[in-house]
């Protein structure tokens, strides 16, 4: 079993910044992949920001030179750093950890953008 808590999330106006932060109940050396979705009303969740099987961030091009993924092996955290936040970026962003075989989730946070 894996837990994932999520915080970070706000309201912010566009042009604003957020970095939403996950913690993990396991080593990140146990997840084959870990990352950040999001799924906005009225739309499928969507990736935004994950670490490959070989460490390696993909981002959706929507979110390319805006946010940026990292983590912290030593606090077991991943952390998703989102800046010039449009209202498109507006959705309830959720953790992901692949723990072979299964995907987590975490409870979601939400992130508005609006003037």
């Amino acid at each position: 079993q894996v837990q994932l808590v999520e915080s970070g999330g706000g309201s912010v106006q566009p042009g604003g910044s957020l970095t939403l932060s996950c913690a993990t109940s396991r080593s990140l050396f146990s997840f084959l992949r870990m990352g950040w979705y999001r799924q906005a009303p009225g739309k499928q969740r969507e990736p935004v920001a994950v670490f490959n099987s070989g460490g390696v961030p993909n981002y959706a091009d929507s979110v390319k030179g805006r946010f940026t993924i990292s983590r912290d092996s030593a606090k077991n955290t991943v952390s998703l750093q989102m800046i010039d936040l449009k209202p498109e970026d507006t959705a309830v962003y959720f953790c992901y950890v692949h723990f072979v075989p299964v995907d987590y989730w975490g409870q979601g946070t939400q992130v508005t953008v609006s003037s």
